[in-house]
Parts: structure tokens; C-alpha cells; sequence
């Protein structure tokens, strides 16, 4: 794989959630580890296409919010996403290793939906239309932002 962080993301990134315990506290936010993976699940799944969602950034927002997405700026901590509840949801898988399992599942759909059209353009909620590279880019950020969460270095 030619591809560095879409490598880090697919091998690296599962290997290191599995060195946390399920139900692991955060430095910051409510979810515990397992809550997390399945909230990177969901978002990954967003990436593919499989879970639709509207755009919720205005358009005249989006220029800004992409040049931070393809900055070196990491995601604020408790950074608030509006299609999260205030308090997590009970963890759905039974669990850390079905969870990370179903990870690994959710980036092979992310890179066969865009396997035929690597251009084509799937709505991030945040972000607005993003292409495999801006969504890539997008995962990558949020698996950082995660792994500082649960004090992993990556």
C-alpha cells in the first residue's frame, strides 16, 4: 500500500484501539473506549456512503473548514458534533475485539465505494463534499483525535 495515512488507517490505527481495554475512560469527553470505536465505525461508514447525512455547514463555512481539514491543526479537544447525543449510547457490539473487527469491515466498504471513482464526491456533514482523498484526509485527523483522547501516541 503506496498510501500512508490510508495505511496507518486500515493497520495501524485497529492494532492500537485493541490495546485498550472496552471500557477505558477517555482524558476527555464521555465515551469509553469501546464507545469510541464504535463512533469511528459510524463515521467511516458516513465516508463510504452508507450512512447518508445532510450537510449541516453552511456553504460560505466551507472553504475555512477545509483549509483546516487539510491543515496540520489537530481537532480541538471535546470538540461538540451536533449528531451525537450528550451522553454515548450503550456500547452495540458485544465486544472491543467485535467492535474493532467491524472497523476493519466499515474501511473496506470506505475503499471500495470509491474504488470505481476515487472523484466522486460523498457529503461529510462538516465538511460538505468531500472526494477519497478529502475523506481520507478527514479519517485520518479523527483517528488522531482519537488516540490522544485514549493517550496514544501514533
Amino acid at each position: 500500500m503506496h498510501n500512508p495515512k490510508l495505511q496507518f488507517l486500515i493497520e495501524e490505527f485497529p492494532r492500537l484501539l485493541l490495546t485498550l481495554p472496552p471500557d477505558a475512560p477517555g482524558k476527555w469527553g464521555l465515551m469509553n473506549a469501546q464507545q469510541m470505536v464504535e463512533h469511528f465505525i459510524d463515521a467511516v461508514l458516513v465516508a463510504a456512503g452508507k450512512i447518508p447525512v445532510p450537510q449541516l455547514t453552511p456553504e460560505e463555512k466551507l472553504p475555512n473548514m477545509k483549509a483546516f481539514l487539510f491543515s496540520d491543526m489537530p481537532f480541538q479537544e471535546n470538540t461538540k458534533n451536533p449528531l451525537i447525543k450528550d451522553m454515548p449510547p450503550a456500547p452495540r457490539l458485544a465486544d472491543m475485539e467485535t467492535a474493532v473487527s467491524e472497523l476493519r469491515r466499515a474501511f473496506k466498504a470506505f475503499i471500495e465505494s470509491y474504488k470505481e471513482d476515487p472523484a466522486k464526491e460523498i457529503i461529510n456533514p462538516f465538511f460538505g463534499p468531500l472526494d477519497f482523498n478529502g475523506q481520507q484526509q478527514l479519517l485520518h485527523k479523527h483517528a488522531l483525535h482519537h488516540l490522544r483522547q485514549f493517550g496514544i501516541d501514533a
